[in-house]
Parts: structure tokens; sequence; C-alpha cells
């Protein structure tokens, strides 16, 4: 009997990084690691290593889709496999980060408050009540003396990273949700084809491809 690889566990990691971020908001930033990690390995090695073998998303929706059925199996439309379809997804990926960016930039400067408050399509406010009251430092507070009061607020992370954490954590549910729904309607990872992810670690192994 064939010995299982331990690959195929790695959709509990998704399931454990959702679960987490329910717990509090701060784990949102463990995200970092399924962003620069695909792009490391195709830099270095100049291949999709991650997307073919560890990649926990992509065993999250075979592991729904194939082991559990919770799939029609149908094929993608065309569309949805074209070049200008994924380039135009990581265009828009890429307009929901950087409008992340520039919110936790607006609460560094302290120019607005902390949106506490996870979004789907960075719109759509989810009605729950995330935790985050372990996930801001020690703050300073001006005072009317020479010297800045400092009030405690009970913490990890600082107002910006908290803005980062709800951002961030928004955008990943949001491609969770996209990726769901095309597993329910099409193959189990129907997700992958159109991963602003993959789509950016093939364009960089076929630079690296051209370049030697």
């Amino acid at each position: 009997m064939a010995r299982k690889s331990w690959r195929n566990h790695l959709w509990l990691v998704t399931c454990l990084y959702f679960l987490l971020g329910l717990y509090n908001i701060a784990f949102a930033w463990l995200g970092l690691i399924f962003f620069v990690t695909p792009l490391l390995i195709s830099i270095i090695k100049g291949d999709k290593a991650f997307c073919n073998k560890y990649c926990d998303r992509g065993r999250f929706f075979r592991f729904l889709g194939g082991n559990l059925g919770l799939t029609r199996g149908k094929p993608m439309p065309a569309w949805m496999k074209s070049a200008w379809f994924r380039y135009l997804f990581v265009a828009y990926f890429f307009g929901m980060f950087g409008s992340i960016l520039v919110a936790t930039w607006l609460v560094a400067a302290e120019a607005q408050e902390v949106d506490d408050a996870v979004k789907l399509f960075m719109a759509l406010r989810l009605p729950v009540d995330w935790s985050y009251s372990g996930a801001l430092l020690p703050a300073l507070t001006h005072s009317d003396g020479l010297l800045p009061s400092l009030t405690y607020s009970g913490g990890l992370l600082p107002p910006w990273a908290v803005q980062f954490a709800f951002g961030f954590y928004s955008l990943m549910l949001t491609s969770l949700v996209l990726g769901l729904l095309t597993m329910l309607l099409f193959k189990p990872r129907s997700w992958c084809v159109y991963c602003p992810m993959g789509t950016m670690t093939q364009l960089i192994c076929k630079i690296k491809e051209k370049e030697s």
C-alpha cells in the first residue's frame, strides 16, 4: 500500500490560518508567508514548485472538491482560462492590495482611525466582531507637558499593523470565497487556473527561461 505524502494534509494550513484570524486578527500577518514564498521559489529555482507541490489552498480545494465531492466537475469556460482574464485578475488583486497599503499608511500617519472590519471584495463588511484587543502596542499621547504621556492598550501590534491585518485578512478571505465558488461550479482546483500568485510565478519562470 502506497504511503501518503505529508503534502496531502497541507489543506489544514488553510483552515488553521482562517481560524487563527477569527481568534485574533493579528494572525492575518502570517498570510504574507503564502504571498512571498511562491515568488521567492520561482525567482530562485525558476519553477512553480510551490504551486505544484506545496500550495495549501490548492490542496484545500482538492480535498473539498475531490475527496468530499463538493463540485460539479465541469470544465471552466475558455475566457476564464485566457491570458487576458488572468492578467486582468492580477491587476484587480494588486488594486485591492494597494488599497490596503494606502489605508495602512493613513492610519500610520494618524490621518484616520483603524477600520476594524473584514470586508469581502474590500467593500462588503462582514457582520462579525473580530478580536484585536490584544493587538495594540502601548501608545504615546500628547500632553500639556514637555514630554508625551504613555497610555497602555495592552497588546502586540501598533494601530497601522492592525489596519494592515484587517485588510490582508479581507484579501485572503475574498480569494478563498472566489476559489470556493469556482470549485463548486467547475472543477475542484479551478482557482489555480487564475490564481494571481500562480500567474505571477508563471510570468517569472518565463522571464528566467528567456534570460537563460
